[in-house]
């Protein structure tokens, strides 16, 4: 029979009857500390692997002809500029009057996996079809995974059989066993999703830029250099992107 398994690397070595206990699992360090006491259930601690995975949509900002993004250091500088709502910047000894509008993205998608991954319990599938009552289908599960050289196994408290879907649910007695290997276990989960809004403070967006002469990697030099400088009422500038002819595609990721 096959084990149902998280790892599709491993569930290929057990198709191909490799024994569970001689793949090699490279362990790595952890440092640990001491964080909270838990309460005891049957004289065994909580065993059970809690898992959450976020996933988030990616949103990408369209940046439009003589458009210019600046992220500043210092989100009192974007603010700043942001209030005084227009601003007049000196391009190549030409004056130009743009306008600073906040940015923002449009509304995006946040999906959460809750995982629980049982201490006691695992999947059991595929397995083969034999003309032999339930009950002992149910014995032989049992005495099958109680043996200690399966992978480590361990006394059985139950064994939930279904024939018709050729598939079992061991569940052992204490925690351990051959639940240890965590590839093995039994997961049971839920998906919560949010919506969001990005919002960057330190970001600004510069609208009705002139048509230059100069090429665009100039021009945004000279726009930087212009926001840098304290008696424009700039700051130190971490990212800029103008774009002078047709569109660009800028991303953004959380900031944590």
């Amino acid at each position: 029979c096959i084990l149902q398994i998280l790892d599709t690397k491993t569930i290929l070595l057990l198709r191909m009857e490799i024994p569970v206990n001689s793949i090699e699992f490279l362990l790595s360090e952890m440092k640990v500390k001491f964080t909270h006491m838990e309460d005891m259930t049957d004289d065994n601690p909580d065993m059970n692997t809690h898992c959450v995975f976020g996933v988030t949509t990616k949103i990408p900002f369209r940046l439009n002809q003589n458009q210019a993004l600046i992220t500043f250091e210092d989100e009192e500088v974007a603010q700043r500029l942001i209030k005084m709502g227009k601003h007049t910047v000196n391009l190549d000894n030409k004056t130009a009057d743009v306008r600073v509008k906040p940015f923002t993205l449009d509304m995006g998608i946040r999906f959460e996996l809750h995982v629980t991954i049982s201490g006691k319990k695992i999947n059991v599938s595929e397995i083969p079809e034999l003309s032999i009552p339930e009950d002992w289908m149910r014995d032989k599960l049992e005495l099958n995974f109680y043996k200690s050289e399966l992978g480590g196994g361990g006394e059985v408290e139950n064994v939930s059989y279904d024939k018709p879907s050729r598939t079992a649910v061991i569940t052992f007695l204490t925690p351990g066993g051959i639940v240890c290997n965590i590839l093995l276990a039994r997961c049971t989960g839920s998906i919560v999703h949010s919506l969001y809004c990005g919002i960057s403070r330190k970001t600004i967006l510069l609208k009705g830029i002139q048509e230059m002469e100069d090429d665009e990697e100039s021009v945004q030099d000279m726009i930087e250099i212009h926001f840098q400088k304290p008696s424009n009422s700039g700051g130190e500038i971490e990212k800029i992107k103008y774009v002078s002819k047709g569109v660009a595609c800028v991303c953004f990721e959380e900031d944590t």
